[in-house]
């Protein structure tokens, strides 16, 4: 970065780079009165009777912020922040009082669409790189008025204005995989927001684990883009005394209650008039934090402390709270229809686009997981490995053979069930967040991840059935080897279908892949090949078991009736052979048509769960 860019960002006075992101068309005055949220809590055995079971998280917080205005919510942890901040942004449910206006108007689905909302967490795919995040992100989130190149264009207005040129085509990276730095995740993150050019933006904790320097370019960026007639309003815990000296409001909380809300530069006079004032130079956040905590040179003990906070709060009741709840009331909103002429869609992009907007996007995140080197390794040292220990073993080896392919069922069907298991539970994150900013609907996510999905969960299995079929000495017939490789791929969706089921039912990774232990090797014990009288009581699992329909086509794809194989000094039949007999030959359509049902409906239930767990529907 040039240093005349650091020159003026250190004065916090910025060039207009572009006037799409500078300006807006649409501002928003945001207004708070007496907001009061409560939730429950389960009643333990030691509560008493008439004990009440709501807690008060906060506790009539009013407030109002202007287009170009940046308010900062201060206080320790458990104040009530990101609470308030959720609450503002349209995102918390519950028992929630008092009214939030946005140009004198309640929250609404033509409001949503003018906030951009950015988490604490960054929840990004860590494979996709800078411009691809952007870019997918615009994709999906701007009109189907403007063109895919239009959109493309914006993606780049933002990395230019967010100064993330020089990492654009770096991935964004992970716990296990290096990346661009947090500061610049954080750009991306508020970029994403930034794409829909938001009237409204609200920031939980933006600086949170980022140094000094990084964080008051972050803060930096977000005065400029108020000074471009947004409205921001942001958590934050202990900033720097030169980030903030940036904030236009503060809001200081304590076990929600307000302890102060106006100018940043007269939160330190309002103190001081009231009888606290800091003993020594020091930043002025911290001292705001210490009096929410009760800390103070009047405080020697914990009951002081709790004095001095209801203190406070009892001196801001009487000296700043009427004012502020008039001033709310009687201010005049200039722009209270300014979104009065907006065409209501609940969309800004059709089905079938965001299909195929996440079919590629999902395809170039997760080919990496699927064609890993240690799993691409894995499935071809277990196919080597039968096929040296199967090595040319012909029909006259039927026990052989009959094990060989029952392995084959076990194999595949707990590989893929244990990958999908995990697919939703990681997922839960980034669906949560962008369909609570309405950027898909949920089928067309899960269409795409089913179709994204299809042609690689295949490849391996066609590898390991090329490598192994051929070296065990399997009926050499083409037809017969496409037979066998079209069960084992069946059988793969199937459990995958099962495993994404699981996930998306129990949304704990550990949970689930017990569950699924439970549930597959119950299949696996009931496929016909460790035991061939089943007791009556427990037959039915035969019928719903994947390892049993697919154990019988894989027999079906060897063997026939009326073939025999040498048993001892004589010919037996191979329809003879007790696993053989047991699995049968016949009713090879049935197999198929039960494989196909389950693969529907394992999709099908999956689909249901995640409907249940909470996310927006349709």
């Amino acid at each position: 970065m040039s240093a005349e860019m650091t020159n003026i960002e250190a004065q916090y006075s910025y060039e207009q780079t572009s006037s799409f992101f500078n300006k807006i068309d649409r501002p928003v005055t945001l207004k708070f009165h007496e907001v009061v949220y409560t939730i429950k809590i389960k009643k333990q055995r030691w509560m008493k009777k008439n004990t009440s079971l709501e807690k008060p998280i906060l506790k009539g917080i009013t407030g109002m912020v202007l287009p170009g205005e940046m308010l900062a919510m201060l206080g320790p942890s458990g104040s009530g922040k990101t609470t308030l901040l959720t609450t503002l942004g349209g995102r918390l449910s519950g028992k929630l009082e008092g009214t939030i206006t946005y140009n004198s108007k309640p929250f609404s689905s033509i409001m949503k669409r003018y906030i951009g909302f950015v988490t604490q967490d960054d929840v990004l795919y860590p494979h996709l790189t800078v411009a691809e995040t952007l870019v997918f992100t615009s994709l999906l989130r701007l009109p189907k008025n403007l063109t895919s190149q239009e959109k493309i264009s914006n993606a780049e207005a933002v990395i230019n204005q967010l100064r993330l040129t020089r990492c654009k085509n770096i991935i964004i990276g992970g716990p296990n995989l290096r990346g661009i730095s947090g500061g610049e995740r954080k750009r991306v993150s508020i970029g994403q927001e930034m794409l829909i050019n938001p009237s409204l933006l609200f920031l939980d904790e933006p600086t949170s684990g980022l140094d000094s320097m990084t964080a008051q370019r972050i803060v930096s960026t977000l005065w400029e883009l108020a000074r471009g007639g947004r409205t921001i309003v942001m958590t934050i815990h202990q900033p720097s005394s030169k980030i903030f000296y940036m904030f236009h409001k503060l809001l200081l909380l304590s076990e929600g209650n307000s302890l102060f809300f106006g100018k940043g530069s007269e939160v330190m006079d309002y103190f001081e008039s009231i009888g606290f004032s800091p003993l020594v130079a020091m930043n002025p956040s911290d001292f705001l934090l210490d009096l929410a905590n009760g800390i103070s040179s009047e405080a020697s003990s914990f009951s002081d402390q709790y004095d001095i906070r209801q203190k406070l709060a009892l001196a801001y009741n009487s000296n700043l709270a009427e004012n502020l709840k008039a001033e709310v009331l009687e201010v005049d909103d200039h722009v209270n229809n300014i979104l009065e002429d907006i065409k209501d869609e609940r969309w800004t992009t059709t089905w079938w686009q965001q299909v195929e907007i996440l079919f590629r996007r999902g395809v170039k995140e997760r080919r990496h997981n699927f064609f890993s080197t240690p799993k691409i390794g894995q499935v071809i040292a277990i196919a080597f490995l039968c096929g040296l220990l199967w090595w040319q073993c012909d029909s006259s080896h039927l026990h052989d053979q009959t094990g060989l392919l029952f392995f084959c069922t076990g194999f595949w069907g707990f590989f893929p069930l244990f990958q999908a298991i995990f697919t939703f539970p990681q997922e839960r994150l980034m669906l949560d967040k962008e369909r609570t900013s309405g950027m898909y609907r949920l089928s067309s996510y899960f269409v795409s991840r089913t179709l994204g999905d299809l042609p690689m969960e295949m490849v391996l299995p066609t590898l390991f059935c090329k490598i192994t079929y051929w070296m065990a000495g399997l009926k050499p017939s083409v037809g017969s080897f496409l037979y066998t490789l079209f069960t084992l791929l069946v059988s793969v969706l199937v459990s995958e279908g099962l495993g994404l089921t699981l996930g998306a039912l129990v949304m704990d990774q550990k949970s689930a892949t017990i569950l699924g232990s439970v549930i597959m090797s119950s299949f696996t014990l009931a496929g016909g090949y460790y035991i061939q009288h089943v007791p009556v009581f427990v037959s039915w699992i035969r019928y719903v078991s994947i390892s049993q329909h697919s154990y019988k086509l894989l027999i079906g794809s060897q063997y026939k009736h009326g073939q025999t194989y040498q048993c001892g000094n004589r010919t037996c039949l191979v329809e003879d052979f007790p696993v053989i007999k047991s699995v049968g030959l016949d009713g090879q359509m049935t197999a198929v048509v039960a494989l196909v049902i389950m693969l529907v409906f394992y999709r099908v239930i999956a689909y249901l769960a995640l409907m249940r767990i909470g996310l927006p529907k349709k």
